[in-house]
């Protein structure tokens, strides 16, 4: 039997598209490497799903990295309003959290997972649990795909939404970048994205595990004297150097990565300037006036970070807190202002949140999400050479691109 639309990839764009697809009455299959649907889906925003962000498309498109201006259409037929919506249809209430972000009410990915799988059953979708080798053509069209299993599929459309490099425990292998290029596609060079990054300083391992909320993180570029990134949030401290929702944003504003070129910056007290934090320093100080310096930082930093400011400080350990000069202070308060750690580079791209690059979207119409080499081959999600900025707008290029390559497969199918 040939199949009017068939995706390859059950992630959120795959199940988007098969979804819109089967809406318009389309008889659709969906390949899915995995035994189940949504794999990657289930882990992101650590397991509770960062669906969207509420805004408009222009704010969106202005958080899209890689070829904002390519979404403009995609964005505008299926908006984040949109997306809050169908999963608000779907029996899946979201509420908004700090930046605009969108999450499911219950706080699990999984509940965002099944609501997706469960529209694909209402809707009739054929889902078959294979790994797709190739797609066929003839004479520059689609005709079908060819499994891992050495079956053959045929179809009059095919939707590639097979992700990009990242998480490859979740099935995101790459397997789409080599399909697209034995079509003749370019391939933008895969690279991480919203990733863990390796510091210089190993002294970060004396910190391991060590959670930071409500400090800014600074990121700077040393050849250009510019600041790249900076934003209050939560960060944390790995064996390897830093990790958490803020070095992740602050890795997307690195281009290419270079050693010694980027510097990130603590400040372990945004909400108090110099000044009053000499003055909270000295509070701290007149209630341990016959302390060790060593032991009178409690109230002020978290544990694990007290040995490392008083390396940082040059204030003698055993110092006494009455002995401490204002010159001293005036050390220790630039130290908790700007702890600098200096970026060596990334951690591979299997740990990376997202994949920047992919298929060009040169040779895609932004409208349809067709190849304009190949008819009847749409392309969704990750695999296109798009990426953005956390928040829940990756998850929107996934669930617009899905969309439109869904509807527009449909539409060309008679």
């Amino acid at each position: 039997m040939i199949s009017d639309v068939l995706v390859i990839g059950g992630g959120a764009a795959g199940m988007m598209a098969a979804h819109t697809a089967a809406l318009y009455g389309k008889n659709v299959v969906l390949l899915e490497r995995n035994e189940r649907l949504g794999k990657k889906l289930l882990i992101t925003g650590k397991g509770r799903c960062n669906i969207t962000n509420q805004c408009d498309v222009n704010t969106l498109i202005a958080n899209v990295t890689s070829n904002g201006k390519f979404l403009y259409s995609a964005a505008n037929h299926f908006t984040p309003q949109d997306t809050i919506s169908y999963f608000e249809q779907a029996n899946v209430p979201v509420k908004i959290e700090r930046g605009n972000r969108v999450f499911p009410v219950s706080d699990k990915a999984f509940d965002v997972a099944k609501a997706l799988e469960n529209n694909l059953k209402t809707c009739g979708v054929t889902v078959i649990i294979d790994r797709v080798k190739k797609i066929l053509i003839k004479d520059q069209q689609v005709i079908g795909v060819e499994g891992h299993s050495g079956k053959q599929y045929q179809a009059l459309s095919v939707i590639l939404a097979t992700g990009g490099k990242s998480y490859p425990v979740t099935g995101s292998t790459g397997d789409g970048y080599q399909m697209a290029e034995q079509l003749g596609h370019m391939i933008v060079k895969p690279k991480p994205s919203l990733v863990p990054i390796v510091t210089k300083e190993d002294w970060c391992k004396k910190a391991q595990g060590l959670s930071l909320k409500n400090v800014t993180l600074t990121l700077t570029d040393l050849e250009s004297g510019k600041i790249l990134f900076e934003e209050l949030g939560e960060m944390l401290f790995t064996h390897f150097g830093v990790s958490g929702p803020l070095v992740l944003s602050a890795s997307a504003h690195i281009k290419q990565i270079q050693p010694n070129r980027y510097r990130l910056s603590i400040d372990l007290k945004p909400g108090l300037n110099e000044k009053q934090l000499d003055s909270r320093i000295l509070r701290d100080f007149a209630q341990n006036a016959n302390k060790d310096f060593g032991n009178s930082l409690g109230g002020l930093l978290p544990r694990k970070l007290i040995p490392l400011i008083i390396r940082f400080s040059e204030i003698p350990y055993e110092q006494k807190v009455n002995q401490i000069t204002k010159e001293m202070r005036k050390k220790l308060c630039e130290v908790i202002k700007c702890l600098t750690l200096t970026i060596a580079d990334f951690r591979p791209i299997e740990e990376a949140i997202i994949t920047a690059g992919g298929i060009d979207v040169k040779q895609v119409d932004p409208k349809t999400m067709q190849s304009k080499l190949i008819n009847g081959l749409y392309f969704a999600g990750e695999v296109l050479d798009l990426d953005a900025y956390t928040g829940g707008f990756n998850l929107q290029i996934a669930f617009s691109t899905g969309y439109a390559a869904g509807m527009s497969a449909a539409l060309a199918t008679h």
